[in-house]
């Protein structure tokens, strides 16, 4: 106990108050760095090697190729690391990042190494200011606590924040131009062409203004192209964008092939819909504006009105009071 206690004074005369879990901090973040780079010597599958290479393209166009196979390999070693083993959870976080419009097949591990990266940093940013910038003198040790471990916390969850962001600009995105794409199909299908024409002809026009939406009609129809189920392209479109009006889109198309029916008829019924349910979105926030701007009225227009009413009065009060001492 003695040498124990020897121990931890020399410990907070070298380092401060904080010394311990500076030390702990320093051999956490030592072995973890050690961890990596011995997973990155790991030599490669050479089943896994012979397949990379004798799959590989011939040309000019090869080295892009094979740089990005490389990076593939780099990213499996840590795939144990980066993945969840949870197949609904992973499949739960694939369908976060497609809905965000991260559609690459590394899209999951990059999220969960941007998480540990960002984490990482935050943690020895905060290590640093407070022990060595001298940004934790005068600081209890919980507060201390806070701002090293703070910036750790915020780091790792600032991929989570921003995907939600991605998520929800995207499916606000589509649904604003969702009325437009089906005006534009409607026109196309009355003008002759087929359905897949359409899609092509839409993610096309609907580029220069609706990004998002023109990138998922545009996969739509190179899925189609490639030979897939039309049932199945539909049905994964309405998955990656996540709006209703779209899974009811689906659903109306899905039903006009299965019984038959004209699909021009379906697509003119549900655009006039949409249309309406535009109309209606426009009305509601115009009428959610009143309640919102209350607040900013009452308080860019009560304190003046106050200073003008009950300013003089206050100051006739306080002149009397003068006089009478």
């Amino acid at each position: 106990m003695e040498f124990l206690n020897q121990l931890s004074d020399q410990i907070n005369q070298a380092l401060g108050p904080m010394g311990l879990i500076i030390i702990i901090g320093t051999l956490g973040v030592a072995l973890v760095a050690t961890t990596l780079v011995l997973m990155l010597r790991q030599p490669e599958d050479p089943l896994t090697k012979l397949k990379r290479t004798s799959t590989a393209p011939s040309g000019d166009s090869a080295r892009e190729k094979l740089r990005q196979s490389d990076q593939n390999a780099q990213l499996q070693k840590f795939a144990k690391f980066l993945e969840p083993e949870d197949v609904a959870e992973l499949s739960a976080k694939q369908l976060m990042l497609r809905q965000a419009g991260y559609r690459s097949r590394d899209a999951v591990r990059l999220y969960y190494f941007a998480q540990f990266a960002l984490g990482m940093l935050g943690l020895v940013g905060g290590l640093v200011y407070t022990n060595v910038l001298g940004g934790g003198e005068g600081l209890t040790t919980q507060q201390t606590m806070m701002w090293a471990i703070g910036p750790g916390a915020i780091g790792y969850y600032l991929p989570k924040y921003w995907v939600r962001r991605r998520v929800d600009s995207r499916k606000e995105e589509i649904t604003r131009g969702f009325p437009d794409a089906l005006d534009m199909m409607l026109v196309c299908v009355e003008a002759g062409q087929s359905l897949d024409q359409c899609i092509v002809r839409v993610g096309r026009e609907l580029r220069a203004s609706y990004l998002a939406l023109a990138e998922e009609f545009e996969m739509v129809a190179y899925e189609m192209k490639a030979g897939k189920d039309k049932v199945t392209v539909l049905n994964d479109m309405a998955e990656r964008c996540g709006v209703q009006d779209v899974s009811s889109f689906v659903t109306v198309l899905i039903h006009s092939a299965a019984f038959g029916t004209s699909v021009a008829d379906a697509l003119r019924v549900y655009a006039e819909e949409m249309r309406d349910k535009r109309v209606m979105r426009a009305e509601e926030a115009a009428n959610k504006l009143p309640t919102k701007m209350t607040l900013a009225t009452m308080g860019l227009t009560v304190p003046p009105l106050l200073i003008i009413l009950v300013g003089p009065s206050a100051h006739g009060i306080s002149k009397l009071g003068q006089i009478g001492n």
